[in-house]
């Protein structure tokens, strides 16, 4: 390894669009609710980032149905978690299989996501997690990509140093919020354009 090339213990992968598909659920959760879906979707994600750090289930969906001046009550908001769960479980084939890879070859893998407990608790039984050595969702810890504090909880929870780690992710904020933290990051396109990075790592053959 030369001296440019960074000392990667650890990477670090994003979920929502790096692993998973973007979800498909919204029409269905529009419907459930009785909502156009083009206004449910405004509502879902004008309210999305205080789910992602923490707030309960039925405060998210009381949250969104506020916006669209519509009530829901527990049974309803227990149906939308579902839905919306459910929704953010399918993988991009191309990702699990370089995480695979990655896993034969030895390379410690981590997850930090942006997601509500209820997904991370989903998330922990799906198959694809067995590649990873560590699970962190920001639902559990209360803060969220990019604040600072989430790269110091990421980096001790691996028991390392920013620079040792490798991050990818979809969102440019969340890219950039790794890098002034001192984590290496890279902007996530797709599966064949991480693996090249990879390789020139040589954390690929």
């Amino acid at each position: 390894m030369s001296s440019s090339t960074p000392d990667i213990h650890w990477v670090v992968f994003d979920y929502g669009e790096v692993i998973s598909r973007r979800t498909s659920a919204l029409p269905d959760l529009a419907a459930t609710v009785g909502a156009d879906a083009s206004v449910f979707e405004a509502a879902y994600w004008a309210e999305r980032d205080a789910y992602d750090r923490g707030c309960a289930d039925l405060d998210y969906w009381r949250a969104v149905g506020a916006r669209l001046d519509l009530p829901v009550n527990e049974d309803t908001a227990a149906t939308l978690t579902k839905i919306d769960v459910a929704g953010w479980l399918h993988t991009d084939p191309a990702t699990v299989a370089l995480l695979a890879e990655l896993d034969e070859r030895g390379v410690r893998l981590a997850l930090l996501s942006n997601a509500p407990i209820a997904f991370g608790r989903a998330a922990e039984r799906e198959p694809w997690t067995s590649h990873f050595r560590s699970l962190t969702f920001s639902g559990d810890l209360g803060i969220a990509k990019p604040d600072p504090q989430i790269w110091r909880e990421l980096v001790e929870r691996l028991g390392t140093e920013p620079g040792h780690c490798l991050f990818l992710d979809d969102r440019a904020v969340n890219v950039a919020g790794a890098r002034e933290a001192g984590l290496h990051a890279e902007a996530w396109v797709d599966a064949d354009g991480i693996r090249r990075r990879l390789t020139e790592l040589g954390l690929l053959g």
